[in-house]
This record gives structure tokens, C-alpha cells and sequence, in this order.
């Protein structure tokens, strides 16, 4: 049965988009575009789109709905073998779903806190820590290395680097961390899909 990927453009669906292109699987999954409302209140809710909050990314196989970047990144490199993605028993798949759940669960929260500028509550603060302690986590995940696992990018890399380069004013001045954004930025597929 056909998968699908349902993105909109300029959304973290591109980064799905990237990692699909990463993979040379576009021949292998339909991509069908969609509109979302966006956060001026443009656009709105697609019928199409059979998210149940009509968001994107959504990834469809099989007749099962699987939602949020992460789980779909870490579903296709599984799914696929991918070498994007350490499988089970690989060196690397701790780290890579280390990675892959601190940007859900830590790294998102602490982006929309700052921007609701919430950081400095005690709650938040002691459930996500703030921008600083992310810092130190990439910049020590970083140190001595290109890539956050092995010696390639993985989709770690594209899902972690991915707020720095739709939110620039978000990149700590931290030679490491500034470096590995770039790169990650100009790898074929991500420089693809931000065309796309």
C-alpha cells in the first residue's frame, strides 16, 4: 500500500522532505502538499489532510497515521534500513533516539518558551531547562566531531539543526554549534527540500 507524506511548505514537514530525499526514497512515498493555518492566521484547515488537527508533518502507510517529526523521521529510517538512522543493535541507536526525543521534548518547549517568553518560570524551568542548558547539550554533543552520531549526518542532525535555520535570531554564538548548522544546512537534500 502507498505511503504518503502530507507537508505544507515552509512548515517542519520540510524536514521530513529532506530526510525522505536523504533516503532517495521520493519515488517510493507520494508527498501531497496541503494548507495549514499558520501562525498570522493565513491559510487554514485542508479537507485533505487527514490529520486529526490538520497539521503537517503526517506520514500515512498501510492505513495507520503516524504524526510528529520525530516519530516519522525515526519510522522511515527504520522502515527503509536507512544508514540515516542506526537501527536496533547498531552502534549509534541510543544516541540517535536520545537525539531524536530531546528535540520533542526538550528543544521544541524550550523555542516556544522563549518566544512566549515563559523561560524564566520555575515549572518550566525545572521541567525543560532553558536555552543555555541546550547550548551546553549540543555544544558537548558536538565537540570533536561533525555530526551529532558517527561520521555522517543522520537524521538527528537534520531534526536538531532544522529551529536554527528557520529561526536564525534562535543560533547561540558558538563556533561548534554555528559550524554544525551550517553544514547540516547545505547538505544536498536539506538545500533541496528549503528550495522545494
Amino acid at each position: 500500500m502507498t505511503m504518503t507524506l502530507y507537508h505544507a511548505p515552509h512548515t517542519r514537514s520540510t524536514r521530513v522532505l529532506a530526510l525522505i530525499h536523504a533516503m532517495g526514497k521520493l519515488d517510493e512515498i507520494e508527498i501531497k502538499t496541503v494548507t495549514i493555518t499558520t501562525q498570522d492566521g493565513s491559510g487554514g484547515p485542508d479537507p485533505a489532510n487527514p490529520h486529526p488537527e490538520k497539521k503537517v508533518p503526517l506520514l500515512v502507510h498501510n492505513g495507520e497515521m503516524i504524526r510528529e517529526s520525530s516519530a516519522i523521521m525515526i519510522y522511515l529510517t527504520d522502515h527503509f534500513k536507512s544508514p540515516l538512522g542506526p537501527q536496533i543493535g547498531e552502534a549509534g541507536r541510543g544516541a540517535y533516539l536520545s537525539w531524536m526525543t530531546y528535540y520533542a521534548g526538550v528543544v521544541e518547549p524550550v523555542i516556544v518558551g522563549k518566544f512566549m517568553g515563559v523561560l524564566d518560570n520555575p515549572v518550566f524551568a525545572a521541567t525543560f531547562r532553558g536555552e543555555a542548558e541546550l547550548n551546553e547539550r549540543l555544544k558537548t554533543g558536538l565537540e570533536g566531531r561533525d555530526w551529532l552520531i558517527g561520521d555522517t549526518l543522520t537524521a538527528a542532525d537534520m531534526i536538531m539543526s532544522s529551529p536554527y535555520q528557520w529561526m536564525p535570531s534562535f543560533l547561540p554564538d558558538i563556533p561548534v554549534i554555528k559550524d554544525w548548522v551550517a553544514r547540516c544546512a547545505s547538505h544536498e537534500s536539506v538545500a533541496w527540500a528549503a528550495d522545494r
